[in-house]
């Protein structure tokens, strides 16, 4: 629809001549899934990659190594990858406290590859934030002291930091909560 309503005008410029709607309050029913998928529509329109095919821990993983290594720069061998997880981007003791931590305070690891070389692993770049890589990801599933399956996540560099239940209209906004046990479960690769 395009609308020719002038909106400000003065004597020397005029705000806005023209105006085409790209988008209207839908009128009729709207799924869970329709809501879904126009929310993931919304954020690639926005610049994030959809992910079809990443719903499991091992493709998060995956997934997880190939936005470091773009985003540092390197090459981590399969045992240097391990290492790296297990002493500090997955490390078994951390809480959920300390996960949440080395994104907003610690989120530089000093790593010594395996020749011996020392180089600092950024798992975000705070000062040039368009260096990271934004991605959206639907029904990731992972178990851990619950089987929880998140409708929509939003990763950076990799990293779920965002999961959204989505709820149809006129649900009641504890139902969102009362399935999962999402708000409690760090990211947990097998």
């Amino acid at each position: 629809m395009i609308d020719y309503k002038i909106i400000a005008e003065s004597n020397k410029f005029i705000v806005l001549d023209k105006y085409t709607k790209e988008w209207s309050v839908a009128e009729s029913y709207q799924s869970e899934s329709d809501l879904e998928r126009e929310l993931i529509e919304d954020l690639v329109n926005q610049g994030y990659e959809f992910l079809p095919i990443l719903n499991n821990p091992a493709a998060m993983l995956a997934n997880v190594r190939e936005q470091l290594q773009t985003l540092n720069n390197v090459a981590f061998l399969d045992g240097e990858w391990q290492r790296f997880v297990e002493t500090f981007l997955d490390k078994p003791s951390d809480s959920i406290i300390d996960k949440t931590r080395k994104i907003h305070d610690d989120y530089i690891h000093d790593f010594v590859f395996d020749d011996g070389r020392i180089k600092n692993i950024y798992l975000l770049d705070k000062k040039n934030v368009v260096r990271n890589k934004v991605q959206v990801i639907k029904q990731f599933e992972q178990t851990g002291s619950h089987a929880n399956r998140y409708d929509v996540t939003i990763l950076v560099n990799g990293l779920p930091l965002v999961q959204i239940e989505l709820k149809k209209r006129g649900v009641a906004i504890r139902e969102a909560f009362a399935y999962s046990g999402e708000v409690e479960q760090p990211f947990r690769p097998t």
